[in-house]
């Protein structure tokens, strides 16, 4: 049996040349690596910090734009007022016989001049005081051409515009 021996080429100069431009090499090349990925990790480290940076800034800004838009609405909502009063009679097709279209319009007119004191009032106030407002217009009766009507109320929106439909009935 022979011997496997590794081939004598560290003796020969051009070998070893060879071997040691491979070492030096690979040592250059793996400092070349290292450099450019260094700095290719750095600058990338560098764009996150900085959109970090951005990203709080941007949500702050956000949230003083969020702050400012809520204390605008709020404000915008107290300003709100009651611009106009409406009111209209949902059954005045049952008294045609006594009440003509003159005859309902002071009525509704009537109602209107009860309801003046809500005019420039906040919308808020308003909406608080719509039991009383309720009461108002159903515990007074009206009188037209000697006869007592009573005034009930269907329906009443509140907004900028107060709507409100009646319906009348004899007392």
């Amino acid at each position: 049996m022979s011997k496997m021996r590794i081939p004598p080429y560290y003796r020969k100069p051009e070998w070893q040349r060879f071997f040691s431009g491979m070492a030096i090499g690979a040592v250059l090349s793996w400092c070349v690596f290292l450099y450019i990925n260094g700095a290719s990790l750095e600058k990338n480290a560098k764009t996150i910090h900085e959109q970090k940076d951005e990203i709080a800034e941007l949500k702050s800004d956000i949230q003083i734009w969020m702050d400012d838009y809520a204390e605008l609405n709020k404000k915008n909502q107290e300003k709100l007022t009651v611009q106009e009063i409406k009111v209209k009679i949902v059954n005045d097709q049952k008294y045609k016989k006594y009440l003509d279209t003159l005859s309902i319009y002071e009525i509704e007119e009537e109602i209107k001049g009860q309801l003046n004191m809500l005019l420039a009032k906040d919308l808020d106030s308003v909406f608080k005081s719509r039991d009383l407002i309720t009461k108002v217009i159903e515990n007074k009766s009206i009188k037209v051409s000697d006869k007592r009507y009573k005034l009930k109320i269907k329906s009443m929106v509140i907004y900028t515009s107060v709507s409100i439909q009646v319906e009348i009935s004899l007392d």
